[in-house]
């Protein structure tokens, strides 16, 4: 007689040998992000603004660059983010779409000349607030690799289901990383703009996976099995960054910054470690597999329930920033930046050596990567139009062309006098292999994970 059996366990942890969430060496990879979050005007010419200066959100690049504003201005923008996801495996596709809208920037710049005779004519302060990356999205898939982890029912250890028939598979995440700048700089003869700031980062990122495993003996006997992973995770840290711009003359002018590490000095990781109740009137939509969508709330489906936290610290990777700009007067400009960053660096620490094999990978897997921001603006009476492109390595030693992320950038922009209008349309793509499974037992292709995503931004600015 044919017997269906079924199952489900749920658990909260990155090390577990089945794990299908991001492990260490991926986390230290997302926490190091910065998506280039910043003003209309700065995300329509693709943020290359290293030696240009003058916009809030250059800042964040180049220290240096507040001094270049001749007046102090202020700005706020509203963005909002759309990722279509195609997931592709063995032979199927699924494709899910994410939209995302908040506030993903606010600061000033205060712009005032000296008020003795000397050579530095003029210093700026300047705070601002942005986005460096939201964690919300969502994917799923469904395919069949022929292969089974979860090939036992506790209720019947004698019996194999090592035919795989399907599995299903569905990533949910949430949270943002921010930051948070303060600085000052200075020219001296108009010609040498020099800067540094201080930055305070903080993140918060929560995921949810479900895997669902279809298997059959052989005896055609069917077992069913749920497995779903749980994380919770948040810091804040600090880094320093220092810069100057050196204007050869009115047409040219370059610069160079660098941004230490940030030092995360507390990560905190909370699991929750459930017993799973099968009396749940959610137990059968699981199953069936509906769509999931990103939430903010741990799932709670248990009859019994174990808190564990887990502290350690981080360090990512420092940034260095070489920049031109190529000004033709009062009618446009060309920007270029190029940006290198070694995640080989990036290193985890603990009283233990629970992360000697973490940082040993990042050594072995993981290298520097080159990206290039090119911008245009170009001014016609009051009117300013915009664009922009960038390329940014992926950190992988073993990435594909396919891996790295580029894309494309246009705006517009418009002079009130005291009040600025600007808006920015920014798209990139890149494909990412996504394992759902770390374990010996299972040799499995990864998911090939496209992501498409599109921003639109809004900055209305003020200056006096």
């Amino acid at each position: 007689m044919k017997k269906i059996l079924t199952f489900a366990i749920l658990v909260a942890s990155t090390c577990t040998a089945f794990s299908q969430s991001l492990g260490y060496n991926d986390l230290g990879i997302l926490f190091s992000k910065d998506d280039n979050y910043g003003t209309a005007r700065f995300e329509a010419m693709s943020g290359a603004f290293g030696a240009l200066g003058g916009d809030i959100s250059s800042f964040g690049i180049n220290p240096a660059g507040s001094a270049v504003a001749l007046k102090s201005a202020f700005g706020v923008t509203l963005g909002n983010r759309n990722t279509e996801y195609s997931a592709r495996y063995y032979g199927n596709t699924t494709n899910t779409e994410d939209d995302f809208f908040n506030i993903t920037q606010a600061g000033g710049i205060l712009s005032f000349d000296s008020a003795y005779d000397t050579d530095w004519n003029r210093f700026a302060l300047t705070f601002n607030y942005r986005l460096k990356s939201d964690f919300e999205g969502v994917f799923s898939s469904q395919g069949n690799s022929g292969q089974a982890l979860f090939n036992e029912h506790p209720d019947d250890t004698n019996n194999q289901f090592n035919n795989g028939q399907e599995q299903r598979f569905s990533n949910s995440t949430y949270g943002e990383s921010s930051v948070f700048e303060m600085g000052f700089s200075a020219v001296h003869q108009n010609k040498l703009y020099a800067g540094a700031s201080i930055k305070f980062h903080s993140f918060t990122f929560g995921q949810i996976t479900r895997l669902r495993e279809i298997n059959e003996d052989n005896n055609n006997n069917t077992l069913t099995a749920l497995n779903i992973q749980d994380s919770y995770f948040e810091g804040s840290g600090v880094s320093l960054s220092a810069g100057f711009i050196y204007k050869v003359n009115q047409s040219f002018r370059f610069g160079l910054a660098y941004e230490t590490p940030t030092w995360y000095p507390e990560i905190f990781e909370d699991s929750n470690l459930n017993v799973f109740d099968p009396n749940d009137p959610r137990y059968d939509d699981w199953l069936g597999y509906t769509e999931i969508s990103a939430t903010n709330q741990s799932t709670d489906v248990n009859s019994g329930e174990e808190f564990n936290s887990f502290v350690y610290k981080l360090r990512t990777p420092s940034k260095l920033t070489a920049s031109a700009a190529f000004i033709f007067e009062k009618q446009g400009l060309i920007s270029i930046d190029y940006t290198y960053k070694n995640y080989s660096g990036i290193k985890y620490d603990q009283s233990d050596s629970y992360f000697s094999d973490v940082n040993q990978n990042f050594k072995n897997d993981f290298e520097g990567t080159h990206a290039f921001n090119i911008g245009t603006e170009w001014r016609f009476d009051k009117m300013s139009v915009r664009g922009g492109y960038h390329f940014e390595e992926s950190p992988y030693k073993n990435a594909l062309d396919e891996d790295h992320i580029s894309g494309f950038s246009l705006g517009l922009g418009y002079n009130f006098g005291h009040i600025k209008f600007d808006l920015s349309y920014t798209n990139s793509e890149n494909n990412s292999p996504y394992n759902i499974y770390n374990s010996p037992n299972v040799n499995v292709n990864p998911i090939e994970l496209t992501n498409n995503t599109s921003r639109i931004s809004g900055t209305i600015s003020f200056s006096l």
